[in-house]
């Protein structure tokens, strides 16, 4: 989550929310969020209803929920996912910021 923070004027920049979805329950997610002062959007999914409905992997081996990324266009189209084999297998925000410049290119392009 430090990664998205250190570009997170990045991220407004390219007409984009940033929403982190973590496994742990809503008042362990609030003091995590409030002691980190993030400034994106976070959501509790302790039961991993979000979790199933994206394929996301847990693998207790590896402590727990592999990382995710999932970029969603404004039609609710789900435009680029990675999933990651380790704790450590993240996308870098370039790549992603890379592909929002272009998700908005086309998106101007056909208004």
């Amino acid at each position: 989550m430090a990664q998205l923070r250190q570009d997170y004027d990045k991220f407004l920049a390219q007409d984009t929310e940033i929403l982190v979805i973590g496994p742990e329950n809503e008042k362990a997610f609030s003091n995590y969020w409030q002691k980190n002062d993030l400034p994106f959007i976070g959501l509790p999914d302790p039961t991993h209803t979000v979790l199933k409905l994206y394929g996301q992997e847990v693998n207790l081996f590896k402590f727990g929920r592999m990382p995710a990324q999932v970029t969603i266009d404004k039609n609710g189209t789900a435009r680029f996912v990675h999933y990651g084999h380790d704790a450590t297998d993240i996308p870098a925000n370039e790549e992603i910021l890379d592909l929002l410049k272009t998700m908005n290119e086309e998106s101007h392009a056909s208004n």
